[in-house]
Parts: C-alpha cells; structure tokens; sequence
C-alpha cells in the first residue's frame, strides 16, 4: 500500500527510500513501507523497536539521516597481515578471557522480523545479522564462526534438519569453546532430543535457544536468551539444552537437558520449562552460573562424532476417550516401522471399550512394529503394574512402556534407535536404555515446581 502522493512525492526529492534513516521533527528511526492505517502518516521504526506513525503535512521537515549499518560479524575477526600465509585463525584471535563459541542459526522467530507483506514475522536474518544486532554478547564471547544450517520456522523441521544440526554442531566443536544454535520455539524441545542422541560423547555443550519475541519488536527476549546461552556455552557444562527466559521478567534464563525439556505455553517468554528434572542450572546475564541439578557432565576433551542415522517412518499417536485404533492399522499398512502412543494417566489406551487399541497394538507388534506408550499427562511416568487394563496392554500386547520419557522425546528415541537396528528386539532393548540422560529413576516432588 502506497503513502500519499505528498509524501512519496516529498521522499522522492529527498531521495529517501523504505529502509533509510530518517529524521521528523525530533522523532528518527528507520523508514517503513505502509500496510495499514491513514497514507497521509509516516511509519517509522524507533530505536527501540517500536512504530510510530507520524501526520505528515508541507510544512513537515522529512530529512535523510546518517546511514546506520550495524556492526557484522567480520568486523570482529579483522587484523593486518604482516607476512604471507600469517593469517592467524580465529580462534587465535579470541582475547584472554573471551572464548570462541560457534553460533549456527536455523531461523524460527529470534531469525526473524516483520514482513510488511503479510503482517506477519518470518525468518530472514543470518547468523551474522543475529550477532550483530547483540552488542552484548561481544563482551561475553567471541565468535568462531557464524554458520546458516537453515532458515525455516521450526513446524517445518524435519530429521534432515536435525542430522544437518548435528553435522554442523560436531564440525564448529573441534574449532570452539562450545556451540549456539538458534531455533525456533516451536518444535525446539524435538531438536534438541535430536541431538541429545546424535552427539553422543559431548565434551563441550550445544545450547539450543531462540525468542517468543521477534528481534525487531520492543519485548523481544533474543537479546538475554543469546547471552545466556553465550554464557553456558563457555561454562563448565558439557550437555545438549534449551537455555531460555526462566520468568516473565529479564532475570534470568534456566538451562535444561535436551531429553527432558518441553514448551509448555504458547507466548510467554518463559515457555521452556524441564520435566520430570531439575534444570541443569540458572544462568544470569552478567555471567553467573548456578548449577541446580545432581545429574550433570562436565567439560572435557572428548570430540563427539555425529551419530545421525534415523528411520523417518515413525509416528506419534494420541490415544482418547472414543478413539479409534484402526489409525494403528493405517501406520502398518503404509510401512511405519515405529508407533509412541500417547497414553492417558500412566500410558492408559482404550481397553475394555468397544473399540479396543490392544488387539490392534498386538497385530502391529507381531507385524514387526515397534510400539512405545508414553504418558500424555507428561509429568510422573507410565507404571504397568498399578491397573489390570495397564496389565493388558504392556503383558499382553508387546507395548514398551516409556517411564518418565516426554512422548515427543520417545518419538525422536524410537526413530534414531531404528535408524541403528533392523531388529524389533534390538529396538525394544534399546528404547528402555538410558542414552542421554531421557530418563530420570528418581522423581522429585519439588521438579513439578518449575
């Protein structure tokens, strides 16, 4: 949508285009292009993420300011070459006291901003612009590498992304302190199960993070989620996370384990939160780092080698009051090789109802399918032994029951351990071995709290 004929007129002899820099009166920011509201406004970006529309008139002053490019990424790794072939690496060039961290982007909202097209935000910043746009973290580290994996909001992730992520992560760790990856919120809890499993043998940590907020808006929470992360990255942890806001405020972030993390609200800053365990420790942005729980590694000179085999054809299914089990028949018919079912209460399904799972869930299993149950309640574990229908289901049917393990964790387990074995026994064994720290043997009551 066009501003007024004024006005385009008045930018054009100005020689201002959206995007530039520019002044109204005592109001400057950047200029934007009109979606919405009166044409005889000007849309401009204030500084500190906001827009103000301003009532342009001829007597207005409209004037182009000074360009303002934000410092990139190079700027940072620049020196002079006084010999040929004297070019030291970038790690060499890290100060004492700034360790190298590799930061990797994979868009979702800290990677994006508004797109005056539709309204709506979407993931168009690179690495380098992430980088740029948080002085702070300058302070905090400097930066190895800047790398874009992807550029995709996270519901349209898959297993190739996840092995791309984990390719990359492996890579940047032979050359840095520890790893960044930033994500979208979304499907991040997904990912960092991914590679919780395909980064076997950690020395260093990955910490996954992203924003609810998109950078260019006032209450974005890239700026402290980045520098926590930048924070744990060099701290004395060497695990896979989510390092985010811990509250609604700008105290603090908690980083938690990557097989035992969810999002668990749709908007608020603070969405992460761990599940069944503790947060592996509280991260303040002027660098201190409390570690919280009893069950963690520590930094080491161990290189991971990437494990990302993985068997797509698997499915999550959820079990309901009235639902029906030929949907079970449909995953073996289409040649699902793995089924996690969502159980009510401890990994409850349809039993005695008229439309039973379990005959189903048999035939699945003695096709060859491995069938997993997790609890859909999330917090506590599934538990055979307590009712006569769980009984049923886990004696009688072949079901593997997944403890304490978040379905969407069980999910990405079941098709990377299917990924390394052809054998449904093999998989059973492997599905109720503890890899990654998915599951816990002690529940706490106090871990319901966080």
């Amino acid at each position: 949508m066009p501003y007024s004929k004024e006005i385009e007129s008045a930018l054009k002899k100005a020689k201002i285009r959206v995007g530039d820099r520019v002044r109204i009166g005592d109001i400057e920011g950047l200029l934007m292009p009109r979606v919405m509201g009166s044409p005889d406004h000007v849309i401009i970006k204030l500084d500190n993420g906001y827009n103000a529309g301003v009532r342009f008139s001829k007597s207005t002053a409209l004037e182009r300011s000074k360009t303002h490019e934000p410092k990139r990424i190079e700027e940072e790794f620049e020196y002079e070459v006084e010999e040929e072939h004297a070019k030291p690496s970038k790690k060499e060039l890290c100060p004492p006291g700034k360790p190298p961290v590799a930061l990797l982007s994979a868009g979702g909202t800290i990677a994006s901003k508004i797109d005056y097209r539709t309204g709506g935000v979407t993931a168009t910043l690179d690495a380098k612009d992430i980088f740029a746009s948080i002085p702070e973290l300058q302070e905090q580290v400097c930066f190895a590498e800047a790398v874009d994996v992807c550029k995709v909001l996270s519901e349209d992730m898959d297993h190739t992304h996840w092995q791309a992520l984990a390719k990359a992560a492996a890579k940047s760790l032979r050359k840095s302190d520890g790893v960044i990856i930033t994500h979208g919120t979304d499907t991040m809890h997904y990912t960092a199960a991914a590679l919780s499993f395909m980064l076997p043998g950690l020395g260093k940590s990955v910490v996954l993070t992203g924003s609810q907020r998109s950078t260019d808006r006032g209450s974005t929470d890239a700026a402290m989620n980045l520098l926590c992360s930048a924070i744990t990255a060099k701290s004395d942890l060497a695990h896979v996370g989510i390092c985010m806001h811990a509250n609604s405020s700008d105290d603090y972030c908690m980083f938690m384990r990557g097989t035992k993390v969810r999002k668990m609200h749709s908007s608020l800053r603070s969405t992460f939160r761990p599940i069944n365990d503790y947060p592996l420790a509280f991260v303040w942005p002027e660098g201190r780092v409390e570690v919280t729980s009893p069950r963690v590694e520590r930094r080491s000179n161990a290189v991971p080698k990437p494990d990302t085999r993985f068997e797509p054809k698997v499915a999550l299914l959820k079990a309901f009051p009235g639902s029906d089990p030929s949907i079970l028949e449909y995953c073996v018919k289409q040649g699902f090789r793995g089924i996690v079912v969502e159980g009510t209460g401890f990994g409850h399904v349809p039993t005695q109802a008229k439309k039973s799972w379990i005959p189903s869930i048999r035939a699945a299993v003695e096709s060859g399918v491995v069938v997993a149950v997790a609890s859909q309640a999330m917090y506590g574990s599934t538990n055979m032994e307590v009712y006569s229908n769980l009984r049923v289901l886990f004696r009688e049917s072949g079901a593997i029951p997944c403890g304490d393990m978040l379905s969407e964790t069980a999910y990405v387990k079941l098709g990377w351990v299917l990924g390394h074995t052809k054998s449904a026994e093999k998989a059973g064994e492997m599905m109720l071995t503890n890899v990654a720290g998915e599951f816990n043997s002690r529940l706490e009551e106090d871990m319901f709290l966080y």
